[in-house]
């Protein structure tokens, strides 16, 4: 077998990426994790983590993935700083072509997660963490009694904006058209909510803020008018949804029409056998750590059953 060759080879190292390395490492597998361009996944762009169970004081993001990284090094996982750009499904050994090298592998864990979709604004990537967030459910509680934006006009929108409202004073939902694309029944919630207000026809064109301070205000243009006004806000959650990271498996591995890959009912496993995914590049729906790593478990105790049936299928050839 040639020198990069591996029993298990993980691509992505978010929650669900190290999760497997742990449970594959300490079934004697020894992993290889190819870490990707963002190691440790979306939780490295967060500060605190306070619903990540068995941290009653919460945690910062890097450093419940430096902890995660620690435990899967700790049992034998191989760990490279490598990004896939390429795999080859079709035959076995499986084949992953990196940046810096070739690996095959029996089996392959898909961990490659999901990416928040963006304005685009550079103040929005330096605030990240400071006031700037895409996800509600992680980070709403940091913003109680305060007031805040919502950028988008969709179902994520509309869900961020009425979970919001637990905890803020005031939301305001700033929609660059003049009516909303999410669901009647989701429009019709945000509606009825005292505290949700809307600007519509605008889009954010500057946030304004420090990491000292956080987020102070937003630049907003009316794109009907070209008006432009400074707004004062505490907080700015970006809700014009994800995109699931599997551009290099399309045409390759089975997708869902949203991108998200498709795994069998109550498994790991995808279309092709041998291949699993676990964690945000299967869930549209959740996006939490806690149910990646769940379905990172979920990923390694099914290579492990492939890889032991496939020992006994060749033991008694």
């Amino acid at each position: 077998m040639a020198e990069n060759h591996h029993k298990v080879v993980i691509i992505g190292s978010g929650p669900a990426g190290w999760t497997a390395a742990i449970y594959a490492a300490r079934a004697n597998l020894a992993p290889l994790v190819l870490q990707g361009t963002q190691p440790g996944g979306q939780l490295t762009i967060t500060t605190d983590v306070e619903n990540f169970p068995g941290f009653p004081e919460g945690i910062m993001g890097p450093e419940l993935m430096e902890k995660f990284q620690a435990q899967a090094e700790r049992f034998g996982t191989q760990v490279i700083y490598d990004t896939v750009t390429e795999v080859d499904v079709s035959k076995r050994p499986f084949k992953v072509v990196a940046d810096d090298g070739t690996y095959t592998a029996d089996t392959l864990i898909v961990a490659t997660g999901a990416s928040a979709k963006w304005i685009g604004l550079e103040s929005e990537q330096k605030l990240l963490g400071h006031g700037v967030s895409s996800c509600a459910t992680c980070d709403g509680a940091f913003f109680r009694n305060k007031e805040v934006l919502v950028v988008g006009g969709g179902d994520t929108a509309m869900e961020e904006a009425n979970f919001l409202t637990r905890f803020c004073s005031k939301v305001v939902v700033v929609h660059r058209r003049d009516s909303l694309r999410a669901s009647k029944i989701m429009q019709e919630r945000a509606f009825a909510n005292p505290k949700i207000e809307f600007i519509w026809d605008t889009a954010v064109e500057e946030i304004i803020g420090s990491k000292e301070t956080g987020v102070t205000s937003v630049t907003l243009k009316n794109l009907k008018t070209d008006e432009v006004k400074s707004f004062p806000t505490q907080g700015v959650f970006v809700a014009i949804g994800h995109q699931p990271n599997t551009s290099i498996f399309e045409g390759k591995l089975d997708l869902h029409a949203n991108g998200y890959m498709k795994v069998k009912p109550g498994t790991a496993g995808t279309n092709v056998e041998g291949v699993f995914a676990c964690g945000d590049v299967i869930d549209h729906h959740y996006r939490q750590a806690i149910t990646a790593a769940g379905t990172g478990c979920m990923a390694a105790m099914d290579a492990e059953k492939y890889l032991e049936a496939l020992e006994m299928s060749v033991a008694s050839v």
